[in-house]
């Protein structure tokens, strides 16, 4: 399966392939094959194993954990677990838990590498609230240096669950996870972690985690 995102740049790099294999200038040939291929591996969106489990956040992106932190927002305290994607990653964003879009908020900025701390706040980025059982959980799609475009699938009012499709990020970037303040962390900086399948959080359930 290929992102609905990815369509255009398969398209035209695979007609400009198929124009230049009828001339006979071989370098040309193969560069648009490449980027035909290149494009096909960035826009992939293969099915992840959902873990069937309460009590859980997963990671909403493919990548390595570049921070494990405290932060406020608004007035409220989170856990924050941000992953930064590579341009090799798989770019589709999944729902880190189960519950319903509060707000989608795209907010427009710089494009500094999404593996520095500060691109959380500087960078282009929308940022989707959701309510869980467990309390209130932000993602927050956050475009880096390559990256120029960040889109989101949700709207307010829709219901979501663990793993589902969230949205994706064009080319590397960074997702931000902020969980309520009483989830146990479950990963370590520097971890691979995948969309929709690694536990990076588990939650308090019948008083135990």
């Amino acid at each position: 399966m290929i992102a609905k995102e990815g369509f255009p740049y398969v398209a035209i790099a695979g007609g400009l392939f198929l124009i230049v294999f009828f001339l006979p200038k071989w370098f040309f040939t193969l560069l648009f094959l490449s980027l035909t291929v290149l494009f096909i591996i960035f826009f992939r969106d293969p099915e992840r194993d959902i873990p069937v489990e309460d009590g859980i956040a997963v990671s909403g992106a493919d990548g390595k954990i570049v921070e494990i932190s405290e932060e406020e927002i608004d007035g409220e305290k989170f856990k924050k677990i941000s992953v930064f994607m590579n341009i090799f990653n798989v770019h589709v964003n999944r729902v880190p838990v189960d519950g319903e879009v509060i707000s989608v908020l795209h907010k427009p900025g710089k494009f500094l590498s999404a593996d520095k701390k500060e691109s959380s706040f500087v960078n282009e980025q929308n940022i989707i609230t959701i309510q869980s059982k467990y309390g209130k959980v932000i993602v927050k799609q956050v475009a880096g240096f390559v990256a120029r475009r960040t889109v989101s699938y949700l709207e307010p009012g829709d219901k979501v669950k663990l793993g589902d499709r969230l949205g994706i990020i064009k080319f590397s970037s960074r997702v931000d996870h902020y969980l309520p303040i009483s989830a146990k962390i479950n990963v370590d900086i520097d971890d691979l972690v995948y969309a929709g399948e690694t536990i990076i959080a588990r939650f308090q359930v019948d008083e135990e985690f």
